[in-house]
């Protein structure tokens, strides 16, 4: 399979991400890179590969360009070459890690939509206690829902933990205010009745307190609210960290007790960190367009690959298809 990858995205571009490349060039032998960006700076990094063609240009889509615009403007930046290629059939999936309303855009009008799917929707898998994860949409991609929307982000969520994250059944959860079925505003009730009848294994309300607790494998809300969660977890792990390192450096009692668990806090970290399953999935188009994280390194890049390449090879954007198509919940 052939995968398409924005170089010059992100905030380490192209360092990180054309190791990330290197590295899935190596870990997985049934893949080919098309990478878009400046050639002089890639190949300082990785001057050659047999499966790796580099597309030079040198426009790019810089994170603060209006999306939009920038799409329509910027015709030979690295991200719309990128998409374009899946467009015509020249790669069979993208990932960037520049800006997302842009990555968006590129999906929503170059890649296209899964005719049936009202909304494409932004899904990332984000950390759980146990270390199992769960995913979590729409987190950003439209910041208005309708209930028909929430019920095929229910589907397509289903689907993706099925299909790659290879879990049988996987429990979908409505995001609420409180776990009663009764619960929530006119958006979440009447969503409630639509989940209920989809062809998925929905479990009902589950609230934001248990969502790290893996209350549920799928919990779809609308981008507003799943955006304003997933920047709350974000702020909440970074602060917590911040209050360790401080109380842990404040003395030498501290300092010698902060060098006896340093490698399980780089542990505990590597947990909460939700780069580590990879980047958000933009879910309903025709083909599997990934977001990693702006900050992506090596890893992280090397893990938004590997979820491409999983989604590929599960054919995931075609069960969705015919799963939407024998589940008609549209407007």
């Amino acid at each position: 399979m052939k995968l398409a990858v924005d170089a010059m995205g992100g905030d380490h571009a192209p360092k990180e991400i054309v190791l990330g490349v290197k590295k899935a060039l190596e870990e997985f032998q049934d893949i080919e890179v098309l990478l878009y960006g400046d050639e002089n700076k890639i190949k300082e990094w990785l001057p050659s590969h047999k499966r790796l063609t580099i597309v030079h240009t040198d426009e790019v889509i810089e994170g603060t360009d209006e999306p939009v615009r920038a799409v329509k403007r910027k015709k030979n930046s690295s991200m719309v070459l990128m998409a374009q290629a899946v467009k015509n059939g020249e790669a069979d999936a993208c990932i960037s890690a520049g800006n997302t309303g842009a990555l968006m855009t590129a999906g929503l009008f170059i890649v296209g939509r899964i005719d049936g799917i009202d909304r494409p929707a932004l899904a990332p898998t984000l950390p759980t206690l146990d270390g199992k994860g769960f995913l979590m949409l729409d987190l950003g991609a439209n910041v208005d829902a309708k209930p028909e929307h929430l019920a095929q982000y229910a589907i397509m969520g289903s689907i993706y933990a099925e299909k790659v994250r290879g879990i049988e059944q996987p429990r979908v959860g409505l995001l609420n205010i409180g776990t009663e079925d009764k619960k929530g505003n006119e958006l979440t009730k009447k969503a409630f009745s639509l989940m209920k009848d989809a062809p998925v294994n929905f479990i009902g309300n589950v609230e934001s307190r248990d969502l790290l607790e893996g209350a549920a494998d799928v919990v779809v809300t609308d981008g507003f609210t799943g955006n304003m969660v997933l920047k709350t977890i974000e702020g909440t792990a970074l602060s917590i960290f911040s209050l360790l390192k401080k109380t842990l450096t404040s003395s030498i009692k501290n300092k010698i007790a902060a060098g006896l668990v340093k490698n399980d806090l780089k542990e505990l970290k590597g947990m909460l960190d939700y780069t580590e399953y990879g980047g958000a999935g933009l879910f309903g188009l025709k083909a599997p367009v990934i977001k990693a994280h702006g900050s992506s390194n090596e890893v992280a890049l090397f893990n938004a690959m590997r979820q491409a390449r999983d989604m590929v090879k599960n054919d995931v954007s075609n069960t969705i298809k015919e799963a939407v198509k024998g589940g008609e919940v549209h407007e």
